[in-house]
């Protein structure tokens, strides 16, 4: 009956709606279309129509959808659209494994599964938490902006760590990876923040790479070349076992 299917806001009837578009993108949308309408009145039809191109990709690169999230306090969501392009056990970033004078517990040097989703220009770029929790460290680190499909990219390209951890203390970091065409990274929280799972947290512009690193006992449940969606897809399921592990380290 009408009424009784809802929204994920908790409303009216399910029906699918355009995209939102994210605020970062306004500004940049608004540049091009006032450039385009500039072209028009002066008589550049030739240069209005490629710019009219343009400032529907920019608006459609930042938008925003709603997702519906997972409510399984086992589940590690992916943080990025895009493509599962390496799932390889390597040592967690270093910069979250050494004490860094505050009171935060740095995160064991085990090597563990990381999960590598390249995100392309026609991708959704708003990143999201994977598991809720305390944001206890964001690490930028200045550097390259060599392709981020590749390997090398994890330790050579500019990036920036978070590290959350849950209130049964297990923690769980994800690194933001600029590409040949991202410039910026754009961080939505800081340490100290609570945050839920699936929540935004940043994103990159224009194309780029996210890495998450499951804890210590934790198994893929995706593959590689498998389309993920950031917020809706469960990247693995965290046991037992495996909160026992993360909270042992």
């Amino acid at each position: 009956m009408p009424g009784e299917i809802l929204d994920n806001q908790g409303r009216g009837e399910a029906s699918w709606r355009w995209p939102a578009i994210h605020p970062e993108g306004r500004k940049f949308g608004a540049i091009a279309a006032a450039v385009c309408l500039l072209t028009i009145i002066l008589g550049w039809a030739w240069v209005a129509w490629p710019l009219a191109v343009l400032t529907v990709c920019i608006l459609a690169f930042f938008r925003d959808p709603q997702r519906v999230v997972p409510q399984d306090e086992h589940s590690i969501i992916a943080p990025a659209d895009g493509l599962v392009t390496l799932i390889q056990k390597v040592p967690p970033p270093r910069e979250l494994t050494i004490d860094d004078g505050s009171d935060t517990r740095p995160i064991s040097a085990e090597p563990v599964t990381r999960i590598s989703i390249f995100m392309s220009v026609f991708d959704v770029h708003i990143n999201r938490a994977p598991i809720g929790g305390i944001v206890r460290r964001v690490v930028y680190i200045p550097g390259k902006f060599v392709n981020a499909d590749l390997d090398k990219a994890s330790e050579e390209n500019e990036r920036q760590h978070v590290m959350i951890e849950r209130g049964d203390g297990l923690q769980l970091c994800f690194t933001q990876i600029a590409g040949l065409v991202a410039r910026r990274i754009v961080p939505f929280v800081k340490p100290g923040d609570i945050i839920a799972g699936g929540q935004r947290v940043g994103l990159i512009r224009f194309g780029s790479r996210v890495d998450v690193y499951l804890p210590q006992g934790t198994e893929p449940q995706i593959l590689m070349g498998q389309k993920v969606i950031a917020g809706e897809t469960v990247l693995a399921q965290i046991g037992s076992a495996g909160v026992i592990e993360g909270i042992a380290q």
